[in-house]
């Protein structure tokens, strides 16, 4: 891996870990010297990287572990309603399944967040108040980024304004794969000094887009350069989503990232991941490959909705011995 100046003097010296910003201020000076460290970085061996993700895919877990794996995810999971029609009630009711995912069982954990627009903050904030559910809002025009700087950061403002935790940005895609990689730099800064020190940033690549895993390597190093306190896949709103693949090859960013900086990065998998079986296999992906060190809400999110009922039905059948099938959840 290509490792900043600025960095490199610093770990020479045994200093304390340079802020991502500080670390890597030599190389953001410029488009052409964010360029060439990106296209340095280690090109991505697709056969290799698909293969592996396969086979950790494959390993089961039984029983006891089986039920921590459940209730692990459950706690991992961002509790999310992102459309047009959403209304008060309707994040009131998302909320109370946050705090309460089965009321039947109140051993049941709560859920890492709920995830509304900037307009439904203040609804979902009271909805969870008390709990330790956060509240997540997506911003800077979400999801297709498509607006000015002013407008997206007066989008954060207000999410955060109204009392979100955590804001999940998108990056400008047109931008990063016309090589523009220092205005998506700057985006994401700016964004992550909009949060202030409240809301901890999710930024979302949209991988599905960014065609090449070559790319989402190199957005996974551009966002974490840049202050992203997670690195997200996708935005659930196109074709291709969340995969193992590309969730396996950001968890082994952010694990290089940490090994160089001393600056920890969560990940979330968003799109597509909708039973327990998936999300045991992402859980497998994060232990093998960051480590324990990861495997907590405070690193690790599930950005999904259908996925908890799954497990709700699941960890229901583990203690009862039976199936209770979709009936006996409530639905988002």
């Amino acid at each position: 891996m290509p490792t900043s100046p600025k960095l490199s003097a610093s770990l020479e010296q045994g200093g304390a870990p340079l802020s991502p910003a500080t670390a890597f201020a030599d190389v953001t000076a410029s488009d052409s010297t964010l360029r060439r460290f990106l296209h340095g970085l280690p090109g991505v061996d697709a056969v290799g990287l698909e293969a592996r993700a396969a086979a950790l895919g494959t390993r089961s877990i039984k029983t006891t572990a089986k039920a921590y794996a459940i209730d692990l995810a459950i706690s991992m999971v961002d509790l999310t309603t992102l459309e047009g029609a959403d209304t008060p009630g309707k994040v009131r009711a998302l909320g109370a399944k946050a705090v309460h995912p089965d009321p039947t069982d109140r051993t049941t954990p709560t859920t890492a967040a709920v995830c509304v627009y900037p307009d439904m903050v203040a609804v979902a904030k009271e909805a969870v108040a008390g709990s330790g559910v956060k509240v997540a809002s997506v911003a800077t025009a979400f999801p297709a980024g498509r607006a000015a700087l002013p407008v997206k950061l007066a989008d954060v403002r207000d999410a955060v304004a109204a009392g979100a935790d955590e804001i999940d940005m998108v990056i400008d895609r047109g931008a990063f794969l016309a090589g523009d990689y220092l205005k998506v730099y700057d985006e994401i800064t700016a964004v992550k000094e909009a949060c202030g020190t409240s809301a901890r940033l999710k930024v979302i690549f949209e991988t599905g887009e960014l065609s090449t895993y070559d790319n989402i390597r190199r957005a996974s190093w551009l966002g974490m350069m840049a202050g992203a306190d997670f690195i997200k896949t996708s935005t659930g709103k196109v074709a291709v989503n969340a995969t193992p693949a590309n969730t396996l090859l950001m968890l082994e960013a952010v694990r290089d990232f940490r090994a160089q900086t001393g600056t920890q990065v969560g990940v979330k998998p968003a799109g597509g991941i909708r039973t327990t079986k998936d999300a045991i296999k992402f859980l497998v992906l994060v232990n093998e490959t960051a480590g324990e060190d990861w495997l907590g809400n405070h690193w690790f999110r599930f950005g999904a909705s259908s996925l908890l009922n799954d497990l709700l039905m699941q960890r229901q059948k583990l203690a009862t011995g039976r199936y209770s099938g979709p009936d006996y959840v409530t639905v988002d």
